[in-house]
């Protein structure tokens, strides 16, 4: 059966919320940023939400005994954001995967056999800087897509379509699918520039 690239739009009244905060051009930085971290959260829950390991456990509760159930977490997952915007993002999203372990400088040297790995960035436009970080995933060894999520706040058709034809064994799950693209790259609606509207100053700004 070919593989097909599946991205996931959560219906969620929450999604789409902070979705219009970031899209209104008005919005401050603080709130934009709030913005992203709200998306980064709630995208990321419904990300993980049949992905996660687990196992079942029995626990003594204060009247009985009952079976329940807990993240395995035996199991190794990474969280790879996209500098600067995709931090943004993780920051919302370690309330839900306290115990993942933050790559900070991208993809790792080495990554264990069985570990998972949920990258952020920020918006997909053409897909190019994901691609990227998915090729040297696969390097690395996560070729399988069970192995891996993507959480994006906002993602353009081009680069979807991009993404698709190359690496179809991915799940990506964001608020919104924008159709296109401007002549400079941005994502049309979109929800701006993240690096901007959040005030980062990076390497070699005026």
């Amino acid at each position: 059966m070919a593989k097909t690239l599946r991205v996931v739009v959560p219906p969620h009244p929450l999604i789409a919320h902070w979705l219009t905060v970031l899209r209104h051009a008005g919005t401050p930085a603080a709130l934009y940023g709030t913005g992203m971290e709200e998306l980064g959260r709630w995208l990321t829950y419904e990300a993980v939400r049949d992905w996660l390991p687990h196992r079942r456990e029995t626990v003594m509760t204060p009247v009985a005994t009952t079976e329940g159930q807990v993240i395995e977490a035996a199991v190794p997952l990474l969280a790879v954001p996209v500098l600067p915007g995709g931090l943004s993002l993780w920051q919302g999203a370690r309330q839900v995967l306290p115990n993942a372990e933050l790559c900070l400088s991208g993809v790792p040297d080495q990554i264990e056999s069985q570990a998972g790995v949920v990258l952020f960035i920020d918006q997909i436009s053409s897909g190019r800087i994901l691609l990227d970080l998915l090729e040297q995933l696969a390097e690395r060894g996560v070729t399988d897509g069970r192995r891996l999520r993507v959480v994006t706040a906002v993602a353009a058709s081009p680069g979807l379509k991009s993404i698709g034809e190359r690496m179809p064994d991915l799940t990506i799950h964001t608020a919104c699918i924008d159709e296109g693209l401007e002549p400079d790259g941005r994502v049309n609606p979109g929800i701006g520039e993240p690096v901007q509207r959040l005030q980062i100053r990076t390497t070699g700004s005026t």
